[in-house]
């Protein structure tokens, strides 16, 4: 092996191998360039294949034709291993006709240089080559930053939740398993209202940063957007595993907001959802998931649950005791920046129905809510379960806390509305049957309601 220049290897940052088995074309280039770059001239394939075990040059120039292993072989190997393979390549040969150059850049060599070499050719031509590598590095780290800014939230600099749904996505079509969990901070807005946006910024950063304490490499933490999370941790379904991990992240972050001083009750739900089991998708996921969160937010918050599961051991779903005053406060509570309709199941519907309906006093009605098809339409049991899921999370954000909602069956709704007229409910209905449409603008299946005065204003 003969190092050439070691003089101009101390003065230039760029590297450039060439191999080739006569000495006299590797003299020809020392002289040409070696006081420009810093310039290893080798013999052979096999003396370069050695050298770019321990080295990676910032080009490479390769005879075609040389014994043992010719270039087009030595191309291949380079191309066949990751360390080597965007090494930029030019070959090099006495051949001066456009067959072979041609051939040279179907191998993927960036350029062709006729052999022998004209001194100042060879240094334009070389010249010429680094600035266009020089420049598809600048451009390629410039998409790469554009990419990553479009992937992140801005304030906290986790994914956003295009990046992650494609991401999650892409993980369960692989046949990987795991775990979504949907985080949200109770009562956030109180920080912004008491103690300024600045306030509610860094306690969003702080979210993210503990968020990524508790993932690993091949874990998604995203932010949704205002004070709600999501973590999809990539190959764990064991609920107790799970469990100590959603008691750890509620706890921790319980500490951290205690630490800040604010006087807000603020503390942390979370609701979980695992695939496949639970959906196979990361919409179906997050919808399951937001429905586990929507039961904490409903009893008690501060706590997790799962959405396969009813009950967990409440000594790791508490995160902090409390005393008489939090516990009337946690009790009434309602989140004022989020519009929770109360979301019972049939069984609590039916006696909050029988129980306001006994006591009088009040102006009740009730709607049934069909998801219907268009005539001579069959849909799928995929397309009506995604119909229903979007018209529930609908109405999750339309209905105001005094209503009362039920989802009777794959395509029917239940709605208690309190001091509501006619008109009050058709628009409503109409509202709803807006942003469900704006969601699904493809869907061939539509919102239908019927309406009923179910209670009176006097009390019997």
């Amino acid at each position: 092996m003969k190092i050439m220049s070691k003089a101009a290897e101390s003065h230039s940052t760029k590297q450039i191998l060439i191999i080739d088995d006569n000495q006299n074309n590797l003299d020809s280039a020392q002289m040409a360039i070696g006081g420009l770059y810093a310039v290893v001239g080798l013999r052979s394939a096999s003396q370069a294949l050695q050298f770019l075990k321990k080295y990676t040059p910032d080009l490479i120039l390769v005879d075609m034709q040389m014994p043992l292993m010719n270039g087009r072989e030595l191309m291949a190997k380079l191309k066949e291993n990751p360390r080597t393979a965007s090494i930029p390549v030019v070959f090099l040969s006495t051949k001066k006709d456009a067959v072979t150059e041609a051939e040279c850049l179907e191998l993927g060599a960036l350029d062709f240089i006729p052999k022998p070499f004209v001194p100042s050719i060879l240094q334009s031509r070389i010249e010429k080559i680094l600035g266009v590598i020089e420049q598809q590095k600048r451009l390629s780290h410039e998409l790469n930053t554009i990419r990553d800014q479009a992937q992140r939230d801005a304030l906290t600099g986790l994914f956003n939740r295009i990046y992650a749904n494609e991401v999650v996505d892409r993980k369960l079509r692989s046949g990987r398993t795991g775990a979504l969990f949907m985080i949200d901070m109770d009562n956030f807005k109180a920080i912004n209202d008491n103690y300024g946006h600045d306030a509610g910024d860094r306690t969003l950063k702080m979210f993210a940063d503990t968020l990524r304490s508790y993932t690993g490499e091949n874990d998604v933490a995203c932010r949704i957007g205002g004070d709600e999370f999501v973590v999809f941790i990539d190959g764990v379904t064991d609920k107790m595993e799970l469990a100590d991990r959603a008691a750890g992240i509620i706890t921790d972050l319980c500490e951290k907001l205690e630490e800040c001083k604010f006087d807000t009750n603020s503390s942390v739900s979370l609701g979980i959802a695992l695939a496949p089991v639970d959906g196979q998708d990361f919409t179906q996921l997050y919808n399951n998931a937001d429905k586990a969160l929507y039961f904490v937010k409903m009893n008690g918050k501060n706590s997790f649950r799962f959405f396969s599961e009813d009950y967990v051991s409440e000594e790791k779903k508490g995160a902090k005791l409390l005393d008489i005053r939090t516990a009337g406060e946690t009790l009434i509570r309602s989140d004022h920046e989020k519009r929770f309709a109360f979301a019972p199941g049939m069984t609590g519907f039916t006696t909050i129905y029988q129980y306001l309906h006994r006591r009088g006093g009040m102006d009740m009605r009730l709607l049934l809510v069909d998801l219907q098809p268009d005539e001579g339409v069959e849909p799928s049991e995929d397309a009506v379960k995604t119909s229903a899921d979007t018209l529930e999370a609908v109405l999750k954000r339309q209905l105001i806390v005094s209503d009362t909602y039920v989802r009777y069956s794959d395509c029917q709704f239940l709605i208690l509305l309190l001091d509501e007229g006619e008109e009050a409910a058709a628009n409503m209905v109409g509202s709803l049957a807006a942003e469900y449409n704006s969601l699904l603008p493809n869907s061939r299946i539509h919102v239908f309601y019927e309406t009923a005065v179910v209670g009176k204003g006097e009390k019997k």
